[in-house]
């Protein structure tokens, strides 16, 4: 008999909500690191027992490896806000990684719009 896949519960998607909201007003209003810079917030991914979260995140300007370490190295002041906002017994350890998809959704962009270009010279 196949192992049975745990589907994420409706409570692990509003913590993730949560924690999203609050983490993108903690990034602007209570972390003063020079290297991280303009961040959004893309998405936050919660394990099922709630120890740790991966949470997505894009860069309108900026190194993307320097942001990531100096986000990584903010995490446990980052938890310490969560704490106090979150009624959780268990606040998530957060692991922050660079999300590359509005990168690769301009790549294709620019793909799609040089194939309609070069379709509309050759008619």
């Amino acid at each position: 008999m196949p192992a049975k896949q745990a589907t994420p519960s409706h409570r692990s998607f509003k913590v993730a909500d949560q924690i999203q909201r609050d983490l993108t007003e903690l990034i602007a209003r209570e972390l003063k690191d020079p290297r991280v810079g303009m961040v959004t917030i893309q998405g936050v991914e919660v394990t099922p027992d709630y120890a740790h979260a991966k949470v997505f995140f894009s860069l309108l300007v900026g190194d993307p490896q320097e942001t990531q370490d100096a986000l990584n190295q903010a995490a446990g002041f980052l938890r310490n806000g969560l704490f106090k906002r979150l009624h959780l017994h268990t606040v998530p350890t957060l692991h922050f990684v660079f999300d590359r998809t509005s990168e690769r959704a301009a790549d294709m962009n620019a793909l799609i719009a040089k194939a309609v270009s070069s379709r509309a010279q050759d008619d």
